[in-house]
């Protein structure tokens, strides 16, 4: 069955109560903040990780996925310096083994990571939610040169080479996240992760059972009309899912309730269930509710819980039978 966790950034918020009082103690969580980093550490280094691991369990959770990077624009482009960048991240892996964390969430986006052109477009009931539009992306959004999507393979390929025997001998999981938005190019930058074909290639690339993907479903909804013959396509090449959903185009979208998007979520609840999914599952990119912040568009508190409900409702009915 699969496991409901949530995004419990490694500084104690209020989430980190909201959480557990919704009946989540698996967390998906971040590298080590600096008030855990001691002087000549860095963030991958095993010190840093066992206390930031320890503050989770300290505080009731498991911590099951990493979902952040150290620096790597250098390697994604190839650039002098890309072999520190890929040192620092096998160091990572290595003691992310050490300390039993079993999923490392990557990416592989040049110069900017997830994008939106808008962080409150109205939606339900006065909510608002995060939008996309490519021709209001603007103009100065990198100061680096022109990237081809040729080059991102081959700056890929140089990567997975690397650290693909080190995850493998510390028994960690690679798991790539889609490109958000799945479009390219955007202001001359390529995006290779945005395609179901691409995926497929980069699996091909080392057939490794290290070597997965994150299904964040409002990415990948963008990229095919059935969604859950996706899921059944990739089966137990998805190691971690995003829940999420948009409407619209990769190039003009904007995020949805989870009840409310173009995607059949029962559907791709039973998908999960169809290839024995026992991995983790959380929630992604809520709307901003009345009395809540929009300070952290995407990752309002209040959304969160209903999307936890929204979840573990679908999952105890789908899972039944």
């Amino acid at each position: 069955m699969i496991q409901i966790a949530e995004f419990i950034a490694p500084t104690p918020n209020k989430i980190w109560r909201l959480a557990q009082q919704a009946g989540v103690n698996l967390a998906v969580g971040g590298l080590p903040p600096e008030d855990l980093i001691h002087a000549g550490e860095t963030s991958c280094d095993l010190g840093p990780l066992t206390r930031v691991k320890q503050r989770y369990n300290d505080a009731g959770f498991d911590l099951r996925v990493i979902e952040s990077r150290p620096p790597l624009n250098k390697a994604k482009r190839g650039l002098p310096g890309r072999d520190e960048q890929i040192d620092e991240v096998c160091k990572l892996l290595v003691n992310m083994g050490k300390l039993g964390i079993p999923i490392w969430c990557y990416e592989w986006m040049a110069d900017f990571n997830w994008l939106r052109t808008d962080f409150a477009r109205p939606s339900r009931g006065g909510s608002v939610v995060t939008a996309f539009d490519l021709a209001q992306v603007r103009e100065d959004l990198t100061d680096q040169p022109p990237i081809s999507e040729e080059a991102l393979w081959e700056n890929l390929e140089y990567f997975l080479r690397r650290v693909m025997p080190v995850a493998e001998k510390a028994g960690v999981t690679l798991s790539m996240h889609p490109d958000d938005p799945p479009t390219s190019p955007i202001r001359g930058v390529g995006r290779i992760m945005r395609t179901v074909p691409n995926f497929e290639r980069l699996l091909e690339i080392i057939p490794s059972e290290r070597n997965t993907i994150t299904m964040c479903q409002g990415n990948f909804t963008l990229m095919t009309d059935d969604l859950p013959a996706t899921i059944r396509k990739f089966g137990k090449k998805i190691s971690f899912v995003h829940f999420r959903d948009v409407e619209g185009v990769p190039t003009k979208f904007h995020e949805t309730w989870h009840d409310a998007g173009k995607t059949d979520m029962v559907a791709c609840m039973q998908a999960y269930r169809d290839i024995c999914f026992d991995g983790v599952l959380r929630p992604d990119h809520v709307p901003t509710v009345e009395g809540d912040s929009n300070d952290d568009a995407g990752y309002s508190a209040f959304g969160r819980l209903y999307a936890i409900g929204y979840i573990r409702g679908m999952q105890e009915v789908v899972y039944r039978d």
